[in-house]
């Protein structure tokens, strides 16, 4: 935990020197068998001088996050030897507050899957049993925390990134408000829904990081004024009275034609969790949400994403970046870098996306799209005029194996695993912690959105939530079940 490391590097109990090589002689220890990060450095970067909690500490930071000097890749083949020449806002903050990075994590290829399987360097495995995905796209990140290699790391999340690979990781990943920290530096993936957010293994250490790494940014439009609140104070508040909903159709049991044990063990877990939270003082209520819009969310967000990705990645093409193709013309040379550049998840994604934004079918793709998402925000903020926050499942079980895998959902589950991707079209903060264990004893997360601009409330009532579960602080390999 982060104070915990702050108190011995200030009793000088410990060095930063020692803390990195601790941290390096782990990431090199796990590499070969997780896969979670695409470079690791050899020795540590900051020389800066500061008054910071995290100074002296190591952490991760996603590859798709612009680091000079520093490979960042993507995990695409089409970014295998890109060194950037400017650092993301991100990193320049986590640089000045003294933190130590100790690698560039992997991820889904160009952060555009859910599985962490699509990585130009392999598949990314999860801490808990090797056997079973981490989820993504920001699987390394979340594998690096859960094994315990850095008490804290940096992802991005366009759907539910951050929050689904902290479920299916057993640590604490956060997305706070579109805006609230800064873009800059940020491989773009769909600029609309792209946030850059935090995983640790408590709320308490990703409210400390978001304190240091939240605020406006000249060089991203989108930014927001920091609120002038700390976060690792707010989250100690009273919660007593704090409202929650939760989904009725997502939550009944009955709605699952195809249930599974799995599910119901989940649910069942759920309902437990809710009544303590009832004990605790908080109000609990189901509500109901338009099942057709529900079942318009998955495919609401592969429509505006894969459109905005293809327009955000048009500069791949092997003349600005990546490498060069054969040709006797350009468009020849760039037909087969992109071709060879990418996996055939990407391509897919891209061809979709091209199709959407066509003139002929923008209107009836993209512009309807973009309504169903303007009438799911309306509702969910109808919702939170009466209720301080949502609270879900953050799926319907703990990781599945590599053989049950799919890009695409299963029927059974398919609202379940899609929900999350709410907090991605209204910019909602949102943070998932672990609270339970499905029956093959893989960690299970529970998810509370909240409203925008109200990060300190969402974490507040995570923090709360996080000591009823019995979880905080939990690391794969040690007994927790």
């Amino acid at each position: 935990m982060i104070r915990e490391l702050h108190e011995k590097l200030e009793k000088e109990e410990v060095t930063k020197e020692e803390l990195f090589e601790e941290a390096k002689t782990l990431a090199e220890k796990y590499q070969e068998e997780f896969n979670s990060f695409v470079t690791i450095l050899d020795e540590a970067k900051s020389k800066r001088r500061a008054d910071s909690i995290l100074k002296g500490i190591p952490y991760a930071l996603k590859d798709n996050i612009s680091t000079s000097g520093i490979l960042t890749t993507a995990s695409s083949n089409i970014l295998k030897d890109y060194v950037p020449v400017y650092d993301a806002t991100v990193y320049q903050k986590l640089k000045k507050s003294g933190a130590v990075l100790l690698g560039k994590t992997t991820l889904d290829e160009l952060a555009m899957g859910g599985t962490g399987t699509t990585a130009n360097t392999g598949v990314v495995r999860n801490p808990w049993n090797r056997e079973h995905l981490i989820g993504g796209s920001s699987a390394g990140s979340a594998s690096a925390v859960a094994l315990g290699i850095v008490p804290f790391a940096i992802g991005s999340d366009t759907g539910d990134s951050i929050r689904k690979p902290a479920s299916f990781g057993g640590v604490v990943g956060f997305k706070p408000t579109y805006g609230r920290i800064s873009r800059y530096g940020l491989f773009a993936f769909a600029s609309s829904l792209d946030h850059v957010g935090v995983f640790a293994r408590s709320v308490e250490d990703v409210a400390i990081v978001t304190d240091i790494i939240k605020g406006e940014d000249s060089k991203d439009m989108t930014s927001l004024e920091d609120d002038g609140k700390v976060y690792a104070e707010e989250i100690k508040k009273d919660t007593t009275g704090k409202k929650l909903f939760y989904i009725k159709e997502i939550c009944d049991i009955e709605e699952y034609p195809n249930k599974t044990e799995k599910l119901e063990k989940t649910l069942k877990e759920f309902q437990d969790l809710l009544e303590k939270c009832r004990e605790q003082g908080f109000v609990v209520e189901e509500v109901s949400f338009d099942k057709k819009l529900l079942e318009a969310i998955y495919p609401t967000y592969m429509t505006i994403s894969c459109a905005e990705a293809t327009s955000n990645n048009a500069n791949l093409t092997g003349i600005q970046f990546g490498p060069r193709g054969n040709g006797e013309n350009i468009e020849e040379m760039m037909f087969q870098a992109r071709t060879e550049g990418f996996s055939e998840l990407i391509k897919r994604r891209f061809v979709l996306g091209s199709y959407i934004l066509q003139k002929e079918n923008q209107e009836k793709l993209y512009l309807n799209a973009c309504r169903i998402r303007r009438l799911i925000v309306e509702k969910m903020n109808e919702l939170l005029k009466e209720y301080d926050g949502m609270i879900l499942p953050a799926s319907g079980g703990g990781a599945p194996k590599f053989s049950e895998s799919s890009e695409q959902v299963s029927d059974s589950h398919y609202i379940l695993e899609n929900h999350m991707v709410i907090g991605n079209f209204g910019g909602f903060p949102s943070i998932t912690i672990p609270y339970c264990f499905d029956e093959e004893k893989m960690p299970v997360g529970v998810n509370i959105t909240g409203r925008v601009m109200e990060d300190d409330v969402v974490l507040n009532i995570a923090y709360k939530i996080e000591t009823l579960t019995g979880l905080k602080g939990i690391k794969a390999g040690e007994e927790n079940v």
